[in-house]
């Protein structure tokens, strides 16, 4: 999976469950209510704080890793 400031929370959970900890790590601490499933990364990552593209390169590295 590529991971872009669009892609849908919920898509990258439904990818791997492992990406949870990681967006977790990041602040985002909602990763399982049913609205943050429907959020892109850019708006959560605008919601908490965080800075989209460190975390889009972190999640990328990730799912490249698995492959």
């Amino acid at each position: 999976m590529v991971v872009t400031k669009d892609t849908k929370i919920g898509e990258m959970i439904r990818a791997d469950i492992e990406v949870a900890p990681i967006l977790m790590g990041a602040g985002m601490h909602c990763v399982g209510c049913p609205s943050a499933q429907g959020e892109t990364l850019e708006q959560a990552c605008m919601v908490h704080g965080i800075d989209v593209d460190m975390l889009v390169e972190e999640i990328n590295t990730f799912f490249s890793s698995k492959s």
